[in-house]
């Protein structure tokens, strides 16, 4: 049971010592921060015509910003147990003079600086002078009703002693207002801004997508394999047999050799259309040549003349390997079923660390991502690696398909 005096004095425990020692301990490292940054600005200011010593100078900040947010960060780490989030790291490739530019040009550094600069020590000083002038107060108060009591003052005392008491209660609240605001103060200035959060939610985003399409493009590998070593070397061998018994077994009646001609005919075209599901997954011939050799099969059984090149002096990740051959591969299979095209051009070439695709052909056009799902599908999965698709279909055609895909 709570009683009055427990929501008086309740609130002295260890966390209000804690809050005293954080703040009384920002005062030397706030003092520390300004004495630093102002020396070297000074230094710089004075020194700017020699060219070296500014760019010295700011070599020496981007070192030792992050050195006294760290301090920052581990004294409120461990006296108010208040953790503040690291800064993103800066990009590290490139010379060092431009990661040297490009932390100076970042705002994290200079919303770190007006911490250490201005706004932490203001909050440091502020508290500790406004925690020693209570404490202050409140022992003056305490010893001044201690004596008025020993003259024999009587309720004389009686004021300096609600004083006193006063202030014992208020102190911890002060306290803590003043550490609650330092603490939205440092998580806003020493920490990550929103945009930061939002940079770093994206690239996790990212990385989990990536890791997504890398799965399933690894289990569409495993189910290939199960299946072109699997099933399709047991349908092999029930087409073999059957034909070696349809050869076989020409004394049979009529009915038995016509039923064992269907069964073979039918384990042939299961075999074809087995053939074709494990080519759509993820051909081995993909993994092992690469793409010139993995469109090459493509472009030979499309039911249309088929000119291919492929210009990939370096491969990219098997991942985008694996879309550039969806992407051809869908865009053939449409240009069959939709385009009537007597003809059409498939041209790969890596830029860089860019992958491009061009599929042209002379059918009728008319080709929109709205108006069927391949299509759509087609630029989800080029949109699952960050890729892009473009598609030019006018009526009466020609259709080209541009898809951009990174290799990075």
């Amino acid at each position: 049971m709570t009683t009055p005096w427990d929501r008086i004095f309740g609130h002295w425990s260890s966390p209000t010592w804690l809050r005293t020692i954080h703040v009384t301990a920002g005062v030397p490292i706030a003092l520390m921060s300004m004495a630093a940054i102002l020396g070297l600005g000074a230094l710089s200011i004075v020194l700017a015509w020699t060219v070296v010593v500014p760019l010295v100078a700011l070599l020496i900040l981007t070192w030792m910003v992050p050195l006294l947010t760290w301090l920052q960060r581990s004294r409120f780490a461990a006296f108010l147990d208040h953790v503040i989030p690291p800064l993103p790291g800066l990009p590290r490739d490139g010379s060092p003079l431009r990661r040297l530019l490009l932390q100076a040009r970042s705002g994290s550094l200079w919303r770190q600086v007006a911490y250490h600069l201005a706004i932490g020590p203001l909050i440091g000083a502020t508290g500790f002078l406004s925690g020693a002038v209570a404490w202050s107060a409140c022992l003056v108060a305490a010893i001044v009703a201690v004596q008025i009591l020993m003259a024999g003052g009587g309720w004389t005392a009686s004021l300096p002693a609600a004083v006193a008491l006063a202030l014992f209660v208020v102190v911890p609240w002060l306290l803590r207002g003043i550490t609650a605001l330092d603490a939205v103060a440092a998580r806003a200035l020493l920490g990550p801004s929103v945009k930061d959060e939002l940079a770093r939610r994206v690239e996790t985003l990212r990385e989990s997508r990536a890791e997504v399409v890398e799965a399933a493009d690894a289990e569409r590998r495993r189910i290939e394999r199960d299946l072109h070593d699997g099933t399709q070397q047991r349908l092999v061998s029930l087409a073999l047999n059957l034909g070696m018994a349809r050869a076989a077994f020409t004394d049979l009646p009529e009915p038995a050799r016509q039923a064992i001609a269907r069964s073979h005919e039918e384990a042939k075209q299961a075999l074809k259309d087995l053939r074709d599901v494990v080519q759509g997954l993820h051909p081995a011939v993909l993994n092992d040549q690469g793409l010139d050799a993995a469109l090459s099969g493509l472009a030979a059984r499309a039911p249309f003349p088929v000119r291919l090149s492929v210009d990939v002096p370096e491969r990219a990740a098997p991942v985008i390997e694996a879309v550039a051959f969806f992407v051809v591969s869908e865009a053939l299979t449409n240009i069959a079923k939709h385009a009537r095209a007597s003809e059409a051009d498939v041209t790969v070439r890596r830029d860089a660390d860019v992958l491009r695709i061009v599929i042209r052909d002379d059918g009728c056009g008319g080709a929109e991502p709205a108006k069927g799902s391949g299509l759509r599908g087609l630029a989800q999965r080029a949109g699952s690696v960050d890729g892009t698709l473009r598609i030019d279909s006018p009526s009466g055609g020609p259709t080209t398909i541009e898809v951009e895909l990174p290799c990075a």
